[in-house]
């Protein structure tokens, strides 16, 4: 998907309502990602009611036909067997199944900038020092394809080698859009990050076992995963996206998957906005979700957190920030000390879905709450009004009550 597309989905994310100040009981919100991803969604803002209204895309506008393909036609493939310190480059649009084991092989990708490239893993085994096993430098769009059953394992043991002015610090690295589906199994192992893409990272099935010091899956414009089982054990964060140039890119989109996540620091963490609408999700992090605007629309999801289990914050200044809860199964479980499970630098917003909450401190918000639908623990007990725990303070705060 060109970035020219993303930019006009990830415009803006549905948002905002009229505000009221802090202490004040009845509110009214409407903001939402009204769209099936993570802020797909264009607006049309009046500047004199401050009011948002979204128009909805179809997921085909983010997952193409051939993003949900799990197997390749290989009538037409190129084979290539891996060798010990022989690199492979392909520089035209093609179907390429590779295989076999090796060490100090890189498969280089330098097509032209229309040119789709797939990559046919069958058992495929490579392992290397200090550059990517697979490295994206130009192409339109790339896919990476497990075939059924197969096994294949890629790492990197040292310190990554630059190459010019490119940091190459993941396994998998992509200067261009990357696309990973398939039928078997792929475990990474890095001493920095296990995949990244510098556009669009989208995953819609496979396996992946992946163990990484840094990011587990890191892209600068979006994180789209539509199925997948994931085992993650990464240093820094499970998924990573940031943009450093737009504010409205940097966004997580889930529709469903399986995800076994542990992480030093955050689970799922975007600059802009994060959007769960299915999946299992066990969680052992600092922080469970971090992001401006963090929508949960379904799945099962349980954090274990050591510091905020959820955590809308004011990173990107294209969005308010909010945490909204409209279904799915949600259990948070948070470490003792001055933690909050649900964190919003802004907004609350509460209207379908069960929460459970076992923690100290269950909410801490700066904005506006709304709490119209769904069901709530705290520590056991059912609430029926959303209690501010105000920095820490544990005073009740702005509440708001169904209605």
């Amino acid at each position: 998907m060109k970035k020219q597309t993303l930019k006009h989905i990830f415009a803006i994310i549905a948002l905002s309502s009229t505000l009221m100040a802090c202490g004040q009981s009845q509110v009214t919100t409407s903001s939402k990602i009204s769209s099936e991803s993570s802020a797909i969604a264009t607006a049309s803002q009046s500047t004199a009611t401050d009011e948002v209204t979204a128009s909805t895309t179809e997921d085909d506008d983010v997952f193409s036909k051939r993003d949900k393909e799990q197997t390749a036609d290989l009538s037409e493939a190129t084979y290539y067997t891996v060798a010990d310190g022989q690199d492979i480059t392909i520089t035209t649009e093609g179907i390429y199944v590779l295989s076999g084991t090796a060490s100090e092989a890189t498969i280089f990708i330098e097509a032209s900038d229309s040119d789709k490239v797939q990559l046919v893993l069958d058992n495929l085994n490579v392992t290397n020092t200090s550059e990517p096993v697979i490295y994206v430098k130009t192409a339109d769009k790339v896919f990476i394809t497990t075939t059924q059953g197969s096994s294949n394992s890629l790492a990197v043991a040292s310190t990554f080698t630059a190459d010019g002015d490119t940091n190459t610090d993941a396994v998998i690295y992509s200067k261009e859009d990357l696309t990973l589906n398939g039928l078997g199994t792929l475990t990474i192992n890095s001493s920095a990050n296990a995949i990244t893409s510098k556009d669009d990272l989208k995953v819609t099935g496979g396996t992946y076992n992946i163990v990484a010091s840094a990011h587990a899956l890191e892209a600068n414009d979006s994180i789209n995963i539509a199925d997948g089982i994931f085992t993650i054990d990464a240093g820094k964060d499970g998924l990573h996206c940031e943009n450093d140039e737009d504010m409205a890119l940097g966004n997580v989109y889930i529709i469903t998957g399986t995800f076994n996540i542990t992480s030093a620091s955050d689970a799922i963490h975007a600059l802009a906005t994060i959007r769960i609408d299915g999946g299992t999700y066990t969680i052992n992090a600092r922080e469970g979700l971090e992001a401006t605007y963090i929508q949960v629309n379904g799945g099962d999801i349980t954090i274990n957190a050591s510091d905020d289990g959820i955590n809308a914050t004011t990173s990107s200044n294209a969005y308010t920030p909010t945490v909204e809860i409209t279904g799915g199964t949600l259990t948070v479980n948070m470490g003792s000390g001055d933690t909050d499970a649900i964190d919003s630098n802004g907004d609350l917003i509460i209207s379908g879905g069960t929460i459970n909450i076992n923690a100290q401190y269950a909410f801490d918000f700066d904005g506006a709450v709304t709490f119209t639908g769904g069901t709530v623990y705290v520590n056991g007990s059912q609430v029926t009004s959303i209690t501010n725990s105000m920095m820490g303070g544990n005073m009740p705060g702005q509440m708001n009550g169904r209605h």
